[in-house]
């Protein structure tokens, strides 16, 4: 059975980015390679073992076209009111929360917020299917 391990997406600028991840989502460098053309940095936290990997490509100033191919990954909170108002306080800025239902019941509450390099993050109260 296959098991997700990480993902990965491309930055300009490793140190902004581990910043990022850690503040609003608590995770930590797990790893850190280095290769002459492009680091790679692991980083999680001890909810689980699934990763996100930072891809440094050196030599790189431009930001990455992430086209409209690109969705969104996503992390499930326990208080989503609290969560929001922190991840604010840190001095991010989060879009506002949210509620989808699906045939007249509740299916996710959730807000979405960008990394450093645009990338989409959703985040969801833990309820239902979201573990």
């Amino acid at each position: 059975m296959a098991k997700a391990a990480h993902m990965m997406v491309r930055v300009l600028d490793e140190a902004r980015s581990v910043d990022f991840y850690s503040k609003c989502f608590g995770l930590s460098v797990a790893e850190r390679r280095e290769w002459p053309d492009f680091s790679l940095t692991y980083m999680s936290n001890p909810e689980n073992d699934f990763e996100v990997e930072l891809t440094v490509n050196k030599g790189r100033a431009e930001p990455y076209d992430l086209g409209n191919g690109y969705g969104h990954v996503a992390f499930v909170v326990d208080d989503l009111d609290a969560e929001h108002q922190r991840i604010r306080a840190a001095g991010y800025q989060p879009k506002d929360i949210k509620e989808m239902t699906h045939d007249g019941q509740p299916f996710g509450r959730f807000f979405f917020i960008e990394d450093p390099d645009g990338y989409k993050i959703e985040v969801l109260q833990r309820r239902g299917r979201f573990k």
